[in-house]
């Protein structure tokens, strides 16, 4: 009973002291929080204040200071840092890139160095304590592991301490107990070695030394949350903004298209169908501007051999009555001097003949001269494809005349709009349109109510037929974080996804649920509170670290 239990007694004491040197080892803390930065980064530190944001990152013999503001993430050029250093103090001077640059020769190598930075905005005076910790380089010796764990004085004492005990309790107890004691000293020795190679590291073989520090490139995180150094921030254009929770009126999304002004577009028709002939200066192409009255092309009609032969018939008649007419008239010349005619007959032949003359005429032009096709309104040819010989048709377009300046846009609506709703629109390719209520119809078409707007302000290039999305506000109202169009980005399983700044240089994915507000920005109902920082510009880029 004695050797059972003063073999538990020394295999107890040498578990407690193998867990107690593999658990809390030299340069090894297990509660230590999270890096803010990765590994691989250059050296750095960060601090914030309610108005402006400030990194420092020490690169080589100098010191470069990120200066941000804090809501917006805008990049400060006007202000004045002073940096408290082991040496003495020393004001930074900004460079053409608006970076803020300090020689740092006090710089250590590994260690950390604590900085006191005072920035001077706008008669506004912050001070901010930053510590930069620099990591210890690599041992050449293979007593250090890939973890940076080295073999301590006190890991060897605690370990020799522990097999000599074994040993002589196990010969205090007997002569007899020496098998006992062989084995107790054996477990000594095995449990005192896994004092140095605990789970999950292995000291007998050195590792390759970790990566250079200094690579400060954006990249996603094993929690999900995506590291941007402040120089990559500022390639991207990345800004923030503060959300906040307020009440908007509901908004619905219709389907539209761009449709040119009623009053300033026109088509140009042939009244009677024949043969395009150009005008002197050529058929007007696509995009060519064009004023009202233009002649854009002309129309011969064609003539069938039995018109011909009526035409013909038509004018022998004529010419048979202008030489009775034309007899007539020398006639009564003569004889209305002698009193023989009345002079009124004489003035009624020559009128007569005035009016076979120019029915002759107009038969003569009706054979030759062609129609001429004149633009109704002013504008640029939006379709057309006249060519010379070609055939045109009776009531066939030849031209669409579109003014760009004037445009409007036709939605689909399945309820009624009034014209105290205010509307908005957006392109398929972002473009915002300020939209005002034109009129809506009656009658239905495919179960719809046809409405228009006209687009407002300064217009985008728009072509007509081009499908917008028109944004209806009613008059509902509905509580939400609104935030920009630009800050909603497609997360990898479809969801709609905003990024949350929660540090200087860390961004963090957020799954949100949408709807339609306006052309600029859209209304976040779950997934996201107020107060929080934003990406509003850059997200798109930002999405794609990986």
């Amino acid at each position: 009973m004695r050797i059972a239990v003063t073999a538990a007694l020394c295999a107890a004491l040498i578990v407690l002291t193998s867990a107690s040197v593999s658990l809390a080892h030299e340069g090894h803390d297990h509660n230590e929080a999270a890096p803010t930065a990765p590994a691989s980064a250059a050296s750095r530190a960060e601090a914030a204040t309610d108005a402006i944001e400030l990194v420092a990152v020490a690169r080589g013999q100098e010191l470069e200071i990120f200066l941000d503001d804090a809501r917006l993430n805008t990049p400060i050029a006007d202000a004045v840092i002073e940096v408290e250093t082991p040496k003495g103090p020393v004001k930074a001077t900004l460079s053409p890139d608006q970076v803020y640059r300090v020689p740092a020769p006090w710089l250590p190598k590994s260690g950390t160095v604590d900085l006191i930075f005072t920035v001077t905005l706008n008669s506004a005076v912050e001070i901010l304590p930053l510590t930069i910790a620099t990591p210890n380089p690599p041992s050449e010796s293979g007593g250090r592991s890939a973890a940076g764990h080295t073999f301590s004085a006190a890991s060897l004492g605690l370990a020799g301490l522990a097999f000599a005990v074994g040993v002589a309790l196990a010969w205090i107890v007997s002569r007899r107990t020496r098998k006992a004691a062989a084995i107790v000293s054996l477990m000594a020795l095995v449990l005192s070695a896994s004092a140095f190679a605990h789970e999950g590291e292995d000291h007998s073989t050195p590792a390759a030394a970790p990566p250079s520090a200094g690579r400060d490139v954006a990249e996603r995180q094993s929690d999900g949350t995506i590291f941007v150094p402040k120089a990559t921030q500022r390639i991207f254009g990345v800004r923030t903004d503060l959300t906040a929770l307020k009440t908007y009126p509901r908004s619905i999304e219709l389907p539209g298209r761009v449709i040119p002004d009623p009053n300033a577009s026109g088509f140009v028709q042939a009244a009677v169908g024949g043969r395009l002939s150009p005008p002197d200066a050529g058929f007007p192409r696509l995009g060519t501007v064009v004023n009202k009255g233009d002649v854009l092309a002309y129309v011969t009609p064609p003539l069938q051999p039995i018109d011909v032969s009526d035409m013909r018939q038509r004018q022998g008649e004529i010419d048979q009555q202008l030489s009775i007419v034309k007899k007539r008239i020398e006639r009564l010349e003569i004889l209305v001097p002698t009193g023989a005619a009345a002079r009124s007959q004489l003035e009624e032949a020559r009128l007569e003949l005035d009016g076979l003359k120019e029915r002759r005429a107009s038969l003569e032009k009706s054979r030759r001269e062609p129609e001429a096709l004149i633009a109704p309104v002013s504008g640029v040819i939006a379709d057309g494809s006249a060519v010379a010989g070609q055939i045109a048709l009776p009531n066939a377009i030849v031209f669409h005349i579109i003014d760009p300046a004037h445009l409007w846009v036709e939605a689909l609506s399945f309820e009624s709009v009034g014209a105290a709703q205010n509307a908005s629109g957006i392109t398929s390719q972002g473009k915002k349109l300020r939209l005002s209520y034109r009129g809506s119809g009656f009658a239905d078409r495919n179960q719809t109510i046809a409405v228009h707007f006209a687009i407002e302000g300064e217009e985008p290039a728009l072509r007509a037929g081009q499908f917008v999305s028109v944004l209806l506000n009613t008059d509902e109202k509905k509580s939400g974080v609104a935030v920009p169009r630009s800050a909603l980005v497609r997360g990898g399983n479809g969801v709609d996804v905003v990024l949350e700044k929660i540090a200087a240089e860390r961004f963090v994915p957020r799954q949100v649920r949408v709807e339609p507000l306006d052309a600029d920005n859209v209304l976040v109902t779950s997934g996201l509170e107020a107060g929080k920082r934003i990406v509003t510009q850059g997200a798109e880029l930002l999405s794609h670290v990986r």
